[in-house]
This record gives structure tokens, C-alpha cells and sequence, in this order.
């Protein structure tokens, strides 16, 4: 590796650790309380996210499909000890649910003060085979969803001061082969929140908005589809959840787990080939 290369790695690893030593330091008290509301929390990083603000002692509703399993993680959100633990179950696909999932905890709590927006539809993983229909439906869940659900909860985080946190992947700023559906939502989301995060910034708003790039993380789902097809290490669900749930209450504009991740999305401006090569070669495939 030449010596330009080196330097320039290093400087970026100073720089990153710099802006972490830098950054607030994290108040777990300020979340006993706090009036949560989490979508995709059935499973994986959601139903992580659900225990520890319960373990923070917050007031969480939980949202996502199926409400046996709802009931049953709003059970031991309780356990853990959430001051309020209420589900409701809705299709993030169906034009009406974001709005009545925002106006249900809003009327349970009386306003909101985290807003975490994490759910996704079911993505198959393979070359892209024209398939527009599913493509669309995808972007209704995984982008316009958020983006109604932002809006609704808005005035009430105004008031709170509170927090928009934004579920998203490394997906959303490298794009991967046999994801193309995935990364465009990503994409969107990292594109619309991005440019509202400078809008409220410039009308000096109370609301914090916080993006979060996460790698390859070992739920369920995602190791059943890619756990044996690629030479990236998975990280643990719980972990992510931690991470997503500090830099939203240190109203950090963008976080990256692993951290690996934030090296990832630099290089592909500083060495195209060499990150291009990496991400075809990253992903077993067998034609």
C-alpha cells in the first residue's frame, strides 16, 4: 500500500474517532419516560430496539404485522421494565396505517418524543427480473410510509422536542447487486431525510433527525437469505439497536454501525474501482 494511502486511511480514522470523542456523551436517564414509538418491532432490530428502551424505562408503542407476536414482545417490553408497553398492528403498505399508528400513540401518550422509523417489506434477494409492480410497492412501504408517518408525527415532535430517527443501510449509499429494489428505498430515504434534516436546521427546529447506515446485521431474515452467500461479517441485532438508540438521543445527525460501515461509503468516492471490485465479489453467485 503506498504511503499517500496509508496517510490518507489514518487521517480518516483520527477524523472519525475525533468527531466520537467530540460527540454528547449519552444520558440514559433522559429516555425514563421518554413517549417511543417504534415500527418493524416484531422482529429483529425493532423488537431490540423495543427491550431497551423498555430497560430504559420508556413508554413504547410497537407497531408491525402480526399482532400475535406484538402481544407477545409488548409482554416482555413490560417485564423489562417500560413504563407503558402498547402495540397495534398495521400494514405499512395500506394508505390509512401510517397515519392511524402516529395518531394512536399520539392519543396514548399525548405527543411523542422518538419517532424511529425501521420497518421494511419482504425483499427477495437475486438479479432484478423487471419485476416495476413490486419495485413500487416496496418504495410505498419502505420510503413513502416514513416520509407520511414523519409528517403526521412532526408538529408533535416540535412541540416535545424531540426525535426522528431513520432506520437506513449501507445499502442506501453503495448499491449491491440482486438488491436493487432495497437500495432504491434506502436511497430515498437517505435522499428525503437528508435535505429535511437541513430544512429544519435552517427554520432553527426543535426536531433532531437522525440517519442510520447499518451493515450486515445477523437478524433472522437477513441471515436466511445471505448468511451463507457472503464474506461480510454479520453484527449483532441488539448491538445496532443500542447504537440507533444513543445517536438518536445525542440528536447525532448520522450515525454508522459497524463503524466500519462510514470507512465503506468514503471509499467509494476515493477508490471506485477498487470498492466496486469489492462489492461484486463480496456476495457469492452462482448463474
Amino acid at each position: 500500500m503506498g504511503k499517500f494511502v496509508k496517510i490518507l486511511l489514518l487521517s480518516v480514522c483520527v477524523g472519525f474517532l475525533a468527531v466520537k470523542w467530540t460527540e454528547p456523551t449519552f444520558d440514559a436517564e433522559s429516555l425514563k419516560g421518554a413517549r417511543v414509538l417504534v415500527t418493524g418491532a416484531s422482529t429483529g432490530i425493532g423488537e431490540q430496539l423495543a427491550y431497551h428502551y423498555a430497560r430504559f424505562g420508556a413508554q413504547i408503542v410497537i407497531t408491525a404485522r402480526r399482532e400475535k407476536v406484538l402481544q407477545q414482545v409488548a409482554e416482555k417490553c413490560k417485564n423489562l421494565g417500560a413504563q407503558q408497553a402498547l402495540y397495534i398492528a398495521a400494514d405499512m403498505g395500506n394508505d390509512s396505517d401510517p397515519d392511524k399508528v402516529v395518531d394512536f400513540a399520539l392519543e396514548r401518550f399525548g405527543g411523542l418524543d422518538y419517532l424511529v422509523l425501521n420497518h421494511i417489506g419482504p425483499v427477495p434477494f437475486g438479479m432484478w427480473e423487471g419485476d416495476v409492480e413490486h419495485v413500487r410497492w416496496l418504495m410505498k412501504v419502505n420510503f413513502f410510509s416514513y416520509v407520511q408517518m414523519a409528517w403526521r408525527a412532526l408538529d408533535s415532535l416540535e412541540q416535545s422536542r424531540g426525535s426522528l430517527i431513520i432506520v437506513s443501510s449501507l445499502l442506501g449509499k453503495l448499491s449491491s447487486p440482486f438488491m436493487a429494489p432495497y437500495s432504491s428505498t434506502k436511497s430515498a430515504l437517505n435522499g428525503f431525510f437528508g435535505s429535511l434534516f437541513h430544512e429544519l436546521s435552517i427554520k432553527k427546529s426543535n426536531v433532531s433527525v437522525t440517519i442510520c447506515t447499518l451493515g450486515v446485521i445477523d437478524t433472522e431474515t437477513a441471515m436466511a437469505k445471505i448468511g451463507d452467500l457472503t464474506i461480510i461479517p454479520a453484527y449483532p441485532a441488539s448491538d445496532a439497536a443500542l447504537s440507533i438508540i444513543t445517536g438518536g438521543a445525542k440528536r447525532t445527525a448520522e450515525i454508522y454501525y459497524p463503524w466500519l460501515t462510514y470507512i465503506a461509503t468514503i471509499s467509494k468516492d476515493w477508490f471506485p474501482s477498487v470498492t466496486n471490485f469489492f462489492i461484486q465479489h463480496a456476495i457469492k453467485y452462482d448463474p
